[in-house]
This record gives structure tokens, sequence and C-alpha cells, in this order.
């Protein structure tokens, strides 16, 4: 059986949703090879105990995807372009952090050209001691359903 996310004419204004993850030092690891980013903050430990942070963090852009996810796997199949999305970055996210991240959806926009519409939203991710270490926003078309 295949999940199948909600489409444009499931969503109401209000809906929620998420889900949460355990950040890993995988992820850490991944982060600087996918990206290319190898600034000391996140692969030298020694270093990065010496700065503001106290240690070893995520990637912003790898924190980002993680709190995109849930956008991903509650529109699935559903969604026809992810159109923007921005993150602030509030606190560092670290190996062994689990950020729990909650959806919003704040407006619909009907788009009939496209038989569906746009779906804005507000998120954030909060960690285990629930410090909010992300707040975003992002904008996604979505298919209403077929007949």
């Amino acid at each position: 059986m295949v999940f199948h996310g909600k489409w444009y004419d499931e969503v109401q204004v209000g809906d929620n949703f998420g889900s949460s993850l355990t950040v890993t030092e995988t992820h850490i690891v991944l982060g600087s090879g996918m990206f290319g980013d190898f600034n000391p903050l996140h692969v030298d430990e020694e270093f990065s105990k010496k700065s503001m942070f106290g240690g070893r963090i995520l990637h912003g852009p790898f924190t980002s995807a993680l709190v995109s996810a849930p956008v991903g796997n509650f529109f699935a199949g559903t969604a026809i372009a992810y159109m923007e999305h921005s993150c602030r970055f509030k606190s560092p996210v670290r190996a062994g952090d689990t950020l729990a991240t909650r959806w919003t959806v704040t407006a619909k926009s009907d788009k009939p050209k496209h038989k569906g519409g746009i779906i804005e939203m507000k998120g954030q991710a909060t960690n285990q001691r629930g410090e909010v270490a992300v707040e975003c926003e992002g904008k996604i078309l979505v298919a209403g359903k077929t007949t």
C-alpha cells in the first residue's frame, strides 16, 4: 500500500502536520560531503568547542531540508511544485538533538489553471529541550483531487 498525500481541496487553513527526527553524527558527516562545506564548525570538534556553539553543529541547509521533509510527506503524490521555502535559524542543531517540526496551513489560493492551488504554511522546529531551533515558511502548489 502506498501512502497518498493530501489533495489541495482536502486541506483547510489551520490544519497542522509534522514529524520528529533525531539528528545523528551521520547527518553532520553527510552534510559536509553533500554540500562540500568543511567549515570547522561542522568537522572539527576541538575548533568548534571553542566557538560560541561549544561543539559541532549541523549545516543550515541540512537543517532546512529536515524541517521541509514533513511537507513532502504530507503532500506525497499531490505536490506539483514546492515554490518557496525560508528558514530563520534560532539555535544550533547538534548530533543527538531530536527536532520536532510542526507546520500550520496559513492560507490557500485557488489556481484553476493548475487544477489545484497554492498552500502557504508556517512552521517551527523545536529540540528535545523545547528550544526553538528553526522558524520556517513555505509555499507549495498542490493538485486538486480528480474524480
